[in-house]
């Protein structure tokens, strides 16, 4: 399955001007180091040296914000930050 993330506007700086990416469906640390493998720099700006968000990315799925949620190397939390669709 795959998820679109919609990235704000302060990081399209990274992502070449896109607004939406289309990733494959993860938890949010694989969604998080797939991105940086496509946009590499984007995770430095999410993401502290501890890899957890920083403290001014909101991040949400399906409208309920997450990001108070530790990510940790052994996140089981399914699917994508900032807004998720599913497709």
């Amino acid at each position: 399955m795959s998820a679109t993330i919609r990235i704000p506007t302060p990081l399209r700086k990274v992502t070449n001007g896109a607004d939406k990416i289309t990733v494959e469906s993860g938890s949010i640390v694989e969604i998080i180091e797939s991105l940086d493998k496509e946009f590499p720099g984007i995770k430095a700006r999410l993401c502290d040296d501890n890899d957890e968000l920083r403290n001014f990315v909101n991040m949400y799925i399906n409208g309920e914000d997450i990001s108070w949620r530790k990510l940790g190397k052994t996140s089981q939390l399914i699917s994508p930050f900032f807004n998720y669709y599913p497709q």
